[in-house]
């Protein structure tokens, strides 16, 4: 069993993941922190060592990596399945979940983490809302390729699990 989260930042990939992995006796995999173990450097580290092309090179030899690999959950960055044959290689491998959560709602959830995120920095409540508008009008087409779509505020590890089991019967 292989599942890939995905979905803008903020909405919950990691935190799912993790729920998962622990309910479904499987691995758990966050790309993001998969890369910088690999690569001994932190991703804002390597955006600004080796700039975006190069990360997203990074980014798509670790998800053809991981995709080889046997039960596990693997949380992605938001922008990994816009980029490349990212979104073949996951749904090929197996069941892609868009989390899909409004702009208001990841908006607060951004503004409230502990986690800095250096695309959003500085900005003010209203200006998140209006740029995670703008970004997912550009990702949107990517995410929507998954096989299974989420939508809400609050989405629950069952949702999931009953999506995997719908799947595999």
């Amino acid at each position: 069993m292989k599942v890939f989260l995905i979905g803008y930042m903020g909405c919950g990939k990691s935190t799912m993941g993790r729920k998962l992995s622990e309910r479904l006796d499987v691995a758990f995999i966050d790309l993001d922190k998969y890369i910088e173990q690999k690569y001994f450097k932190t991703i804002p580290q390597i955006f600004e060592e080796e700039g975006e092309a190069e990360f997203r090179l990074k980014e798509q030899a670790a998800l053809k990596e991981v995709a080889e690999f046997d039960d596990v959950i693997v949380a992605t960055g938001g922008g990994a399945p816009c980029f490349f044959d990212n979104m073949e290689v996951m749904n090929q491998a197996g069941l892609c979940v868009f989390l899909d959560v409004d702009a208001e709602e990841l908006a607060y959830r951004l503004i409230h983490s502990k986690t800095e995120r250096p695309l959003i920095k500085g900005k003010s409540p209203e200006e998140l809302v209006d740029f995670i508008l703008e970004m997912m009008k550009k990702r949107r087409p990517f995410y929507e390729k998954a096989r299974c779509v989420l939508k809400g505020k609050e989405i629950a590890p069952e949702q999931v699990v009953a999506e995997i089991e719908k799947r595999s019967e």
